[in-house]
């Protein structure tokens, strides 16, 4: 299962999800997209009471988890019969985790501060964040930027990794289901309040080793940057991690602020809210340009690569035994 893991994370590091390939069939994170919108639509009735609309939640994550485990077992059993199998499974495989696309999301918004100025670097950052772009200055639409890599390594890429290592295709879809459930209806509102109650209380669950993962990824990533300290991400992580409103992305945001010597988080607005939150990396630089964008992905780079190899590792290790 840790080969599958590693060949997949090879094959979309250098292939990607291809642009002609979404616009033909979607992808798996659309096609579940689709059945939890079906579900809130049909089964989150305002009418109903908490409680119900609590259950109502319950059996939605249970009814997209299981079907997606079970197609996803289904899938691999039948290409396991074949002699070259492995071969279509690693390319689905490869779909699950989002090095590529993440790094090219980010990456573009440290391209339009540098090239086209802040309203297109307001403009990049909208389409990773959901907080309130207009009010962010230059500084603030770099400090989404580097939090959004941060936290979207960690569940975009280290957490179905792991999951796959776990628990094969199966294990790797069953984690990105659950992830797209929290992000569209796990949400502390009137509308998924109680209807989103048990993906959000799920996704932190199955998120914790991988945040943890990721935080032990970019201290040792910093050892390998002149520029970074592996000492001040593991001082950020002990200070601050437990401060973030996520039970997770502390964890990420606070390795990535601290091995860069940069501020992270703190108080932004999302809907016209003010969220007061603390600072990851207190203490650090908080004026950011492009360039601490770019010195993010770099470090993120080196994580990713050291991902790679632990997989690698591991798999051999089991391939021996």
């Amino acid at each position: 299962m840790f080969l599958l893991a590693f060949a997949a994370l090879i094959v979309e590091r250098i292939v990607g999800y291809p642009d002609w390939v979404y616009r033909r069939i979607g992808h798996p994170v659309t096609w579940i997209g689709r059945l939890i919108s079906r579900l809130d639509r049909d089964w989150n009735r305002e009418t109903d009471s908490f409680a119900k609309r609590k259950s109502m939640g319950v059996a939605a994550l249970l009814v997209i988890l299981i079907l997606v485990t079970v197609l996803s077992l289904a899938i691999e059993w039948d290409l396991r019969i074949f002699t070259l199998g492995w071969i279509p499974l690693i390319v689905i495989a490869a779909s699950l985790p989002a090095q590529k696309s993440l790094e090219r999301h980010v990456e573009a918004v440290a391209d339009a501060l540098q090239k086209s100025g802040l309203a297109a670097g307001r403009k990049a950052v909208s389409r990773i964040v959901g907080r309130d772009p207009e009010k962010l200055d230059e500084a603030a639409v770099c400090r989404a930027a580097i939090e959004s890599l941060a936290e979207n390594f960690s569940d975009g890429v280290v957490a179905p990794a792991f999951w796959m290592g776990i628990g094969g295709l199966a294990g790797g879809a069953a984690y990105k289901a659950a992830n797209t459930a929290d992000s569209m209806i796990g949400h502390r509102n009137a509308r998924f309040e109680a209807f989103g109650w048990a993906a959000a209380r799920f996704d932190d669950l199955i998120n914790l080793p991988a945040s943890r993962l990721t935080a032990l990824l970019f201290v040792m990533a910093a050892g390998f940057m002149n520029s970074a300290s592996p000492e001040n991400a593991i001082k950020a992580i002990r200070r601050d991690a437990k401060h973030h409103r996520s039970p997770n992305a502390g964890w990420p945001e606070a390795a990535m602020a601290g091995a860069l010597g940069i501020a992270l988080a703190g108080p932004r607005s999302y809907g016209g809210v003010m969220i007061e939150a603390r600072f990851m990396g207190e203490g650090g630089r908080t004026e950011l340009t492009h360039r601490d964008i770019r010195h993010a992905l770099k470090l993120a780079r080196i994580a990713d690569a050291l991902l790679i190899g632990l997989f690698g590792l591991l798999a051999w290790t089991i391939w021996q035994k």
